[in-house]
């Protein structure tokens, strides 16, 4: 391999201790070799999808109709086998590709443990990770999914009160699966918080109170700033250092919607302002050909904490409440996650009642 090929900025970023995870999939990617040279050329360690991702995979073209016949998670498995020689390599750091419990049972604590369970079960996978929305009865089945020995992609995070609550289902589901004489090394997860979707959110109350322009396209990075502090502080000290010793593993902070929804914001933002040590960046592929091609990657995750911190207090200032803005991007990002598993659901059954004989 050349040089010029081991500084591709994906490469450095993956050198600063970032992992860069894909957030697509799909059959043709998984068959066709596009997804392996992601692998190889592009240092992508992990994929993530969700029932928007799925719908427009699945509903185009003819590449899943010999599929819909038999419906069952193929194209899953298919892509865990593609990432299982990252997973190996990295003793279980990553290589992992998520799958999301039906969003529509976000408020049922039972209902999306057993389906978490399940899922796990069929994919029959050891790099899969189980997608489980962030509210608040969500917390208890992560807890619950955890202490079975089974790894977790916590979605949908927004405020810091709840990734402090999301991080602490972790460790108490790793307590008790010690407790139990359970083997933590087989577990792994990631919290994953929304970013664009925050400024996008903040921009439009501040457009709406008037004025305050240089406090747009703030919020999310701020956010994402304390949040890592906040991991670096909780898997830290006595309690975590008993679980590290049984060989449990910190559950990495992971940054989602980093897509630039703004025009006027450098295109790759949330991917340069948000680099440091022992997290995750899951990219739509066209942000990974936005920063292959000029991004500037520097570990930036740790610097400006004050300025930060003041974001908060000059949005308080300004008329804009935190809380509520969280809870109605918690709200509402269910709710759109549940409506595109729905529209998935209708547009399968309708292509597969045109494909399947009555």
């Amino acid at each position: 391999m050349s040089t010029a090929e081991n500084l591709t900025p994906l490469r450095m970023l993956s050198a600063l201790g970032q992992s860069v995870w894909i957030d697509f999939l799909s059959r043709e990617s998984n068959r066709d070799g596009h997804l392996q040279r992601l692998i190889d050329e592009d240092s992508v360690v992990g994929a993530t999808s969700n029932p928007s991702i799925f719908q427009k995979a699945m509903t185009a073209g003819e590449a899943y109709d010999e599929q819909l016949r038999e419906l069952d998670p193929e194209d899953i498995k298919d892509a865990c086998d593609l990432f299982r020689p990252v997973w190996d390599g990295g003793g279980g750091r990553d290589g992992y590709v998520s799958l999301e419990v039906d969003p529509g049972l976000a408020y049922d604590t039972l209902a999306t443990f057993r389906e978490a369970m399940h899922l796990h079960e069929i994919v029959e996978r050891q790099n899969l990770m189980v997608k489980i929305p962030a509210t608040k009865p969500g917390l208890a089945a992560i807890e619950d999914v955890i202490s079975k020995g089974k790894s977790i992609n916590v979605t949908l995070i927004f405020s810091l009160r709840r990734y402090e609550e999301v991080a602490e289902s972790y460790v108490r589901g790793l307590e008790r699966l010690v407790a139990e004489g359970g083997d933590p090394t087989a577990v792994a997860s990631v919290a994953s918080f929304f970013v664009s979707r925050i400024d996008t959110e903040a921009d439009k109350r501040l457009e709406q109170l008037g004025g305050h322009d240089e406090l747009k396209g703030k919020l999310a990075v701020a956010n994402a700033k304390l949040a890592y502090q906040r991991y670096k502080e909780i898997f830290a000290g006595p309690r975590w250092e008993y679980l590290q010793s049984k060989g449990a593993t910190p559950q990495r902070v992971l940054w989602a919607s980093t897509s630039v929804k703004n025009p006027d914001y450098r295109d790759t933002m949330y991917v340069e302002e948000l680099i440091g040590p022992d997290t995750v960046n899951t990219m739509p592929e066209e942000t990974i050909r936005d920063f292959q091609d000029h991004g500037e990657p520097r570990a930036r995750l740790e610097s400006e904490l004050v300025q930060a911190r003041k974001v908060f207090d000059d949005l308080a200032a300004a008329g804009v409440d935190y809380k509520d803005l969280t809870d109605t991007l918690e709200r509402e990002g269910v709710e759109k996650f549940a409506d595109a598993f729905d529209e998935l659901l209708a547009a399968l059954q309708q292509k597969r009642s045109a494909l399947v004989p009555a």
